[in-house]
């Protein structure tokens, strides 16, 4: 009885106790799953986050990448739009010459010119130059008889350079741009101020935002023009003052040989005279002979190009004045400077009748001349000397 007692005890205290195991098992079964869930959307979390920081990096670089092409484009589009305005120019001027030519030769045989087109053509060249000379101001009427003297200023920077004033404002600033290749401009208040002992500490540096190729760079009514290091034929227009790049253009035929046998780093000779800006260089197609075109300074456009007869072999450096070429010669291994060939656009000179024009006695080499208008001096860079020369002139003939 006793017995029955105890097993009728037993059975249910047994029960309860295996059915909490069994709670307790399943418990702790639903912890681990849990567990593992919550690992699983932490893992998937912490990569979503690292996908979106790697979305945003990818579209940062991506919208850099547009911008910059963006810009690109934009120069690329005033590239384009000068080289085909430039280009027009030259196939107009290639145009009339064909035209002309084919007027009067054949190429077979010797045909015999009618009348009337040879009055056309007369009359075409007349108007011609009545253009050229309505754009040029003929009154300009003076030409190079002699150089008076020299004069060293300075003997500062290395064998290469240029200096000048801005012949298109009225003050007396003073600019220096020393080497073939840099991007510092030096500007002095005064010619005083460059002749200083300690001169580089009065000047005020101007850094431009790329550099200069050559020495052929020119400063006028308060811009920097030059020729862009790494370029074939981009020319930059720069303000000073406001220290920004306002304007580039691209030089047809530019670029590729010397301006100058004797300074084989000026591809592009920037000049200016009574009438403004031009650009002096060589073309294969000329057989090495200099080619000076006319450029609006204001609007960066090509206005006319001349082929001369002045070879670039042997030649320094050159200038304008007076719508007039004036090369300048020298030995390779330096010796006396001398202008052996001019060119006037305007056929106002008979070039034949004009002398050789020898600088005064100073041996060496110079690698580059300014002509300024306002001062009718030239200023000149030789062997790492600041050089101004005083000018006779005399009337056209």
């Amino acid at each position: 009885m006793v017995v029955l007692q105890l097993r009728f005890l037993l059975v249910p205290f047994l029960t309860s106790v295996t059915g909490a195991a069994q709670y307790m098992m399943q418990d702790a079964a639903l912890m681990n799953y849990i567990d593992r869930r919550f690992l699983s959307l932490e893992k998937r979390l912490e990569k979503c986050n690292q996908d979106i920081l790697d979305y945003v990096e990818e579209f940062r670089d991506f919208s850099k990448m547009v911008l910059s092409r963006l810009a690109g484009l934009n120069n690329y589009k005033t590239e384009v739009k000068n080289e085909v305005e430039n280009l027009l120019t030259r196939i107009e001027r290639a145009q009339r010459d064909i035209d002309y030519f084919g007027s009067v030769t054949n190429s077979n045989t010797c045909v015999e010119v009618h009348e009337d087109l040879v009055k056309q053509q007369l009359f075409e060249e007349a108007e011609e130059k009545k253009k050229l000379k309505l754009m040029l101001n003929a009154s300009c009427d003076h030409m190079l008889a002699g150089i008076k003297s020299l004069k060293i200023v300075k003997k500062t920077g290395d064998k290469h350079g240029s200096w000048m004033k801005d012949p298109g404002k009225k003050h007396t600033k003073i600019y220096l741009l020393n080497g073939s290749v840099n991007n510092v401009i030096l500007e002095f208040a005064n010619i005083m101020a460059l002749m200083e002992s300690n001169h580089t500490l009065k000047a005020r540096r101007v850094t431009l935002p790329f550099p200069w190729e050559g020495t052929g760079h020119i400063i006028y009514q308060g811009f920097l023009f030059y020729h862009k290091y790494g370029s074939l034929n981009e020319i930059i227009k720069f303000n000073i003052q406001k220290r920004n790049i306002t304007d580039q253009m691209l030089l047809p035929g530019a670029g590729r040989i010397p301006a100058y046998q004797l300074s084989p780093s000026t591809k592009i000779d920037l000049a200016i005279d009574e009438q403004g800006l031009w650009a002096i260089h060589a073309e294969p197609e000329t057989g090495g002979n200099i080619v000076v075109t006319k450029i609006n300074h204001i609007t960066m456009a090509v206005e006319h190009t001349w082929d001369t007869s002045c070879n670039s072999k042997d030649a320094e450096a050159a200038f304008m004045a007076c719508n007039t070429l004036y090369v300048v010669y020298n030995l390779p291994s330096g010796g006396t400077s001398r202008i052996q060939c001019v060119y006037d656009v305007l056929d106002a000179i008979n070039t034949y009748e004009i002398p050789v024009l020898y600088f005064p006695k100073r041996h060496g080499s110079h690698s580059t001349i300014h002509y300024n208008p306002t001062e009718k001096q030239l200023f000149a860079w030789g062997d790492g000397s600041q050089i101004i020369y005083k000018l006779h002139t005399k009337q056209k003939v």
